[in-house]
């Protein structure tokens, strides 16, 4: 069963760090592009962040750019999105998604497996 896990939310206070993990089950993720997405309640699904299959490739947000980095461990079959410098605005559940073409884009619909989300709240 092809699975993908996030985990590392958590709540923090604002200019606080966080670093969340994508986790693949059932599937290589060596040949899928990665995207991170959050949705705050009331509000549609942004893209965040993406990095291509070979890693060569990365996207980001206008909103996150110099505060977010992402990063993919193939053999860990894992990708991990570090955050920095975190406001109250950056407050939503965070999805990983994979892509099987291996391009990089912020287009939800290019994405065929979803996690389930972690939570991510900064506030004081």
């Amino acid at each position: 069963q092809l699975q993908l896990v996030e985990s590392g939310g958590g709540l923090v206070q604002p200019g606080g760090s966080l670093r969340l993990s994508c986790a693949a089950s059932g599937f290589t993720l060596d040949y899928y592009a990665i995207g991170w997405f959050r949705q705050a309640p009331g509000k549609e699904r942004e893209g965040v962040s993406c990095i291509g299959s070979s890693g060569g490739r990365i996207n980001y947000a206008d909103s996150v750019k110099g505060r977010f980095t992402i990063s993919r461990d193939n053999a860990k079959n894992t990708v991990y999105l570090q955050m920095n410098s975190l406001k109250p605005e950056d407050t939503a559940a965070y999805y990983c998604a994979a892509e099987p073409l291996g391009g990089c884009n912020l287009i939800a619909p290019a994405y065929d497996y979803w996690g389930q989300g972690t939570q991510v709240t900064v506030s004081k």
